[in-house]
């Protein structure tokens, strides 16, 4: 994002903190292509036949924050990992949804790394949602990481500024929290 759109966003921000709602919908558009980008990340790792598009899972995030409490984003990087988690939320809800139609199950899988994760079914998500859910209530912060940068797209130096934590507890923390979900997965 360009230096000249970061006052603006963050002035949105706040306007919006304080329950301008017309601030949310002056966002949006400001950051669009980079909420588009995130979009796109996170459908990657989707089953190809996925109905949901870039676009419309832009479109979702932003519904849901229409009907919601106005989050407490610091800056843009905070409020690019909000976005990602409701992403996150959306393509986990899909796939409960469509696991619940065909009422399938016992997938497993084995993840070598995260970073080079496959295509995910919707089994595979909702375990890594699973663990995930777990490892966040083990360590809230570990869980925060691997949700930003894995879900995120957001780079160390990012979370280390959302997170307010210097960039070495970021990668520690990131490295822990990789192998203690692999172990996790491999359980299942």
């Amino acid at each position: 994002m360009p230096e000249s759109n970061s006052g603006e966003v963050t002035q949105l921000l706040q306007q919006w903190k304080q329950g301008n709602e017309q601030a949310l919908h002056a966002l949006i558009p400001v950051i669009y292509k980079e909420l588009k980008r995130l979009a796109h990340y996170h459908l990657q790792s989707e089953r190809s036949d996925h109905t949901l598009q870039s676009t419309a899972l832009v479109h979702e995030v932003y519904l849901r924050l229409l009907g919601q409490q106005p989050a407490d984003p610091q800056n843009r990087a905070h409020f690019i990992a909000v976005a990602s988690r409701l992403m996150r939320q959306i393509l986990v809800d899909y796939a409960r949804t469509r696991q619940a139609q065909k009422r399938y199950g016992g997938c497993k899988i084995v993840v070598e790394d995260l970073a080079a994760l496959p295509v995910i079914e919707d089994a595979d998500l909702l375990a890594l949602d699973s663990a995930l859910d777990e490892l966040s209530r083990i360590d809230e912060r570990q869980g925060k990481i691997v949700e930003m940068k894995f879900f995120g797209g957001l780079s160390a130096p990012e979370i280390s500024q959302v997170l307010g934590i210097s960039r070495a507890t970021v990668d520690r923390d990131w490295t822990t929290a990789r192998v203690w979900l692999h172990r996790q997965m491999a359980r299942t």
